[in-house]
């Protein structure tokens, strides 16, 4: 049974591990395996401040008590962007395809709403066809291209950036 709930600082050494294990099974991820270098004390820091923040948010995705996805909704820091929110999400490989990721959006939407936040945008690959799959299916537009954005392989990736207003 998955689970959709919202981070708190007790999840912080499982999401840690979480996002870590992404980074290996995933090549859509901005980080390559290894490159996250970053302690429980910091990945707890940064709970902390999300949970100090109107318009940021983590929500998790658990089966059966193990961390299986993930999705960030990361809010503008000034006045002019605060209701623009900047979204990453992440599941397992072994969870991809179950659902899991239409309920992070739908979970992240009504956060959205209740914050009265009304941009919500995200970045990817181009040839990311599951992941823009699932975007355009939760209401998401292409707004533009950024041409060879990202190296990955030793090869230039173009990135889409999508948007939803709400």
């Amino acid at each position: 049974m998955i689970t959709i709930r919202p981070a708190t600082l007790d999840d912080a050494a499982a999401f840690l591990a979480l996002r870590q294990q992404v980074d290996h099974e995933t090549k859509f991820m901005m980080l390559e395996p290894g490159e996250r270098q970053v302690t429980v004390e910091q990945e707890r820091e940064r709970l902390t401040n999300i949970l100090k923040a109107d318009n940021k948010q983590t929500f998790l995705a658990e089966d059966d008590g193990q961390l299986v996805g993930w999705l960030w909704a990361n809010g503008g820091d000034y006045r002019r962007n605060h209701h623009n929110v900047h979204i990453v999400i992440g599941i397992r490989e072994s969870h991809i395809g179950h659902g899991i990721g239409t309920r992070l959006f739908e979970a992240c939407e009504q956060w959205a709403r209740e914050k009265q936040l009304h941009r919500l945008e995200l970045t990817v690959m181009t040839h990311n066809v599951r992941g823009l799959a699932l975007y355009k299916k939760m209401g998401f537009e292409i707004e533009g291209t950024a041409k060879h954005s990202m190296m990955v392989d030793g090869e230039y990736v173009d990135l889409y950036t999508m948007y939803r207003l709400l």
